[in-house]
């Protein structure tokens, strides 16, 4: 096993100001300075892309402290289309937020301009307890549970 800790989640975003200001108002993401404004030879050798070039900004996850993950917001400037939204679609299937009141939460990520999976759920999990949750979506379609353990 290699020595590591986690450092950040990237969703790449259409309008990455947009989507980190989402993030800032509904969730209480601080912005970590400087926005990024990246480009040149060695971003295309990384990522793959001729002409890549990429704007964002890191925001620091609530409860993660000074040094906490950071949710990584960034734009290319030559985007491919998305994928329609899923719960069960392969790759990174959500980002979670422990929150207080989970209907509140759904109903500030509606007003926020984000959308609804499903409806809210109180489920047993054995071994665990009592969870409130609910699959909700960014306002880029980036699935986002919130979740209450009771």
């Amino acid at each position: 096993m290699i020595d590591a800790r986690y450092v950040h989640t990237n969703l790449v975003a259409r309008d990455f100001r947009r989507l980190a200001r989402f993030y800032q108002e509904v969730f209480g993401c601080a912005p970590l300075l400087p926005e990024r404004d990246l480009a040149g030879e060695w971003l295309e050798r990384a990522t793959g892309l001729v002409g890549a070039r990429i704007r964002g900004i890191h925001l620091r996850l609530p409860g993660g402290g000074h040094d906490g993950p950071t949710l990584e917001i960034f734009e290319y400037a030559e985007p491919l289309a998305g994928h329609r939204a899923a719960a069960n679609r392969p790759g990174l299937g959500h980002i979670a937020f422990g929150v207080r009141d989970v209907a509140a939460a759904r109903e500030a990520v509606r007003a926020a301009g984000g959308g609804c999976l499903g409806e809210v759920v109180t489920t047993q999990v054995a071994g665990a307890g009592t969870v409130t949750f609910a699959y909700l979506l960014d306002p880029e379609d980036n699935v986002v549970e919130v979740q209450s353990w009771g």
